[in-house]
């Protein structure tokens, strides 16, 4: 094993060089969202980009939308730790693309506008269901945003040397202010260009830690596990299912929960969703599918090596002790490979990553604010010129404040950011998938059962995740100090998902409401064909 890199309270590499480069990422990305900004005439500009964005294009943006501080530091920790347990993220987090490509990536461009709303409220009563379509959005893009600013807090006290909880909280707030930046200046333009970027720069920084751990093993992968496995843990085996999941019934359950959660929940994300109004066609829809899969599979392989690589040649212990914890596997790995100059270069992409990221998150949820909330339900449709995206963007710094807060908390509770998007994915897959399928493929369900579905899975989702262990009764619990858990499983998606599809079928069955038979007839083609695709959504 190497020798211990450094204590809990000590940083890694040099901190003047580590600002150096997070400064030229952060640079480069400024300039690039101020260009985008001249072109930011019209709301469908500022969450569209204007839909003139190529397959191929947006498929590099979704795997910067999709690859996030969860992929590159939660899941190469949790292999690092767990091996097999950890590597199933990876597993979960590919295999929902298919769902992603099968069901809904065309459809959905063809039938809305801006919004998951759009979809969700055609042929029901536009109010009620745009509400809760935003409300659901909100809960989804909150958790996220949670995962990346602590990541983004956890990975800049790694490397710049930061002590006390208030050092670290004020990282947290910088990132945000970034965030906000980006979004306020160049919109959905400017944050594509930045996660075009962003996923170019990750996938080749992961290539390159790949095939720099395989070197050290003379391009042996036997050697690698078996080196990985010698470093583990007492009682654990990294080459063996079981390492976080397996001990109990109670952890078993979960872990088929946090399947559940991440296959289903990449159809239900709606700052992934989002991305498919930026394609001009529903052919560009399938090509960026496409694309976004070879290359999350591909990054995915990269993460398998690059999780075993830093328990083998890093070890477990030091990861544990390190500050950001599990999330400082992947700096840690690049420090004991290529020093300080290689260090500061990963640290960077991992830091553009967030900032990627978290843009996308920001401008989903005010994008949905605006566009559901204010010009559908609060004007009725009846904007101003530039007002909806006005408010769009009073919305954005309010989300990047709550954001902000919430980071805060997770950093300091030192959570694993692949478990905190694995909520995300379950709040998604329980509130929001239900519906679309539904409203996709049955032609009775109506507004009483989108609504019983949303809020169904979205109440009990959360509610769940509120008196489970992740909140209290855990030592690494956000409040370790309290015990108000009852519900026994950290992920609750396998409660949830199927409660909200329950819900939806009987809000349905239940309702007085005669489905406009009409209106879904014109939903079919529409989802099918993209004939009227970039008509506004009537209110």
């Amino acid at each position: 094993m190497p020798e211990t890199l450094l204590a809990a309270d000590e940083t890694v590499g040099e901190p003047a060089v580590n600002i150096a480069i997070f400064g030229v990422f952060v640079l480069i990305t400024l300039v690039i969202t101020f260009r985008a900004s001249h072109n930011n005439k019209t709301a469908a500009d500022y969450y569209a980009a204007g839909r003139n964005i190529s397959g191929t294009q947006n498929g590099l943006a979704i795997a910067g939308d999709y690859l996030s501080a969860a992929s590159f530091l939660g899941i190469a920790g949790a292999i690092a730790l767990y091996g097999y347990d950890g590597f199933l993220y990876s597993i979960g987090f590919l295999v929902a693309w298919l769902v992603a490509l099968l069901l809904v990536a065309e459809l959905l461009r063809n039938t809305a506008r801006f919004t998951m709303a759009d979809v969700l409220a055609f042929r029901m009563r536009q109010r009620p269901v745009r509400m809760a379509a935003a409300l659901s959005t909100l809960a989804v893009c909150l958790f996220y945003l949670v995962a990346q600013m602590s990541g983004a807090g956890g990975l800049v006290t790694l490397l710049l040397g930061i002590e006390g909880e208030a050092a670290q909280a004020l990282v947290v707030v910088l990132v945000g202010a970034l965030m906000i930046i980006y979004v306020l200046v160049g919109g959905m333009r400017g944050t594509t260009y930045v996660q075009i970027i962003k996923a170019s720069l990750l996938i080749a920084g992961a290539l390159v830690m790949t095939l720099w751990v395989l070197t050290e093993v003379g391009f042996n992968l036997s050697t690698l596990l078996g080196d990985a496995a010698g470093n583990a843990g007492e009682g654990v085996d990294v080459l063996a299912p079981g390492a976080q999941y397996g001990a109990t019934s109670t952890s078993q359950l979960d872990f088929v929960s946090l399947g559940l959660a991440l296959v289903l929940g990449t159809a239900g994300l709606p700052h992934v969703l989002m991305r498919f109004y930026t394609v001009p066609t529903a052919k560009d829809a399938r090509r960026s599918v496409v694309w976004a899969i070879w290359l999350i599979g591909i990054f995915y392989l990269f993460s398998l090596i690059i999780g075993y690589g830093a328990g083998a040649l890093v070890g477990p212990n030091e990861i544990a002790n390190a500050p950001g914890a599990v999330n400082s596997a992947a700096p840690l790995l690049a420090f004991e490979l290529g020093g300080t100059v290689l260090l500061g270069i990963i640290a960077g992409v991992a830091f553009a990553t967030i900032l990627a990221v978290v843009a996308g998150l920001t401008i989903t949820a005010s994008a949905s604010f605006a566009h559901d909330v204010y010009a559908s339900v609060i004007k009725k449709g009846d904007v101003p010129p530039n007002g909806e995206v006005r408010v769009a963007r009073i919305t954005a710094v309010v989300i990047g404040a709550i954001a902000i807060g919430l980071g805060i908390l997770a950093l300091q509770a030192g959570l694993n950011i692949a478990f905190l998007v694995a909520l995300a994915f379950a709040v998604a897959a329980s509130a929001n998938l239900p519906t679309i399928l539904y409203t996709l493929f049955w032609k009775r369900f109506t507004t009483q059962g989108a609504l019983w579905s949303i809020y169904g899975g979205l109440i009990a989702c959360v509610g769940l995740i509120l008196f489970s262990p992740v909140v209290s009764g855990a030592p690494d619990a956000l409040f370790p100090d309290v015990d108000f858990s009852w519900f026994p499983l950290k992920n609750p998606g396998i409660v949830s998902i199927p409660l909200s599809f329950f819900l939806g079928w009987l809000g349905t069955v239940l309702s007085k409401e005669t489905p406009d038979s009409d209106k879904y007839a014109e939903l079919e083609v529409r989802s099918l064909t993209g004939i009227g695709a970039e008509k506004a959504v009537p209110h």
